[in-house]
């Protein structure tokens, strides 16, 4: 059957805007993996003497506070390990370790500025320690990992409360493209606010020797 005129030119639209939706697809996924290789997702570490928190140094305290400090940072791992796992549950349970660490170490012994400094940030490890040990949600855990992380990186580096490399990580995508920083104590990016739909987003920004 003979097609009539007007029958050939919408055929011809159809394939046209079809075309068009390809190419525009196509360009969206390119431009979504573009982004995405854009960020930084390796595990070199950064310059020696680069510093990302500056703190006052207190690395000659006597014991046992730097020991009950190494506890503090341990559940901390545990913590950050749960969220990098997507385990909500493991997570609450190792805050509360985090949380119990932190309410032993002997504050009282030490001197008065090196107290001031302790209790401003144990009060930050505290609250995001129980914040997260209160919430059954991933996303609410993850919200609040970040004050921990800084306050929990600054007390480890001010009284040298570990003898292993502590890394001070970075995702730039975190928060609405804000950026988030974590502790670990693997140079490897396994990235605990978004697990693993995004596990190697992230860099290495201070390193503790």
């Amino acid at each position: 059957m003979k097609k009539s005129p007007v029958f050939a030119a919408l055929l011809a639209l159809l394939a046209f805007t079809s075309c068009s939706d390809n190419r525009q697809n196509t360009a969206e996924t390119a431009d979504t993996h573009a982004q995405h290789e854009g960020m930084p997702h390796d595990d070199k570490v950064p310059a020696a003497g680069t510093v990302v928190v500056e703190t006052p140094t207190y690395t000659s305290v006597a014991e046992p506070f730097r020991s009950n400090m190494s506890q503090v940072l341990s559940d901390y791992i545990t913590l950050k390990d749960a969220l990098v796992e997507s385990d909500a549950a493991a997570a609450k349970e190792a805050a509360n370790a985090v949380l119990t660490a932190a309410q032993a170490l002997p504050v009282a012994t030490l001197e008065e500025e090196q107290k001031d400094f302790a209790e401003q940030q144990l009060e930050a490890v505290k609250k995001s320690a129980t914040t997260i040990a209160g919430n059954a949600e991933l996303k609410d855990q993850r919200n609040t990992l970040e004050d921990l992380s800084e306050a929990v990186f600054a007390l480890t580096k001010a009284f040298g409360a570990t003898d292993q490399k502590v890394y001070y990580q970075h995702c730039p995508m975190v928060n609405n493209n804000q950026g988030a920083y974590w502790v670990s104590t693997n140079a490897e990016i396994r990235n605990p606010y978004f697990g693993s739909s995004m596990l190697k987003c992230g860099s290495n920004e201070e390193v503790l020797n």
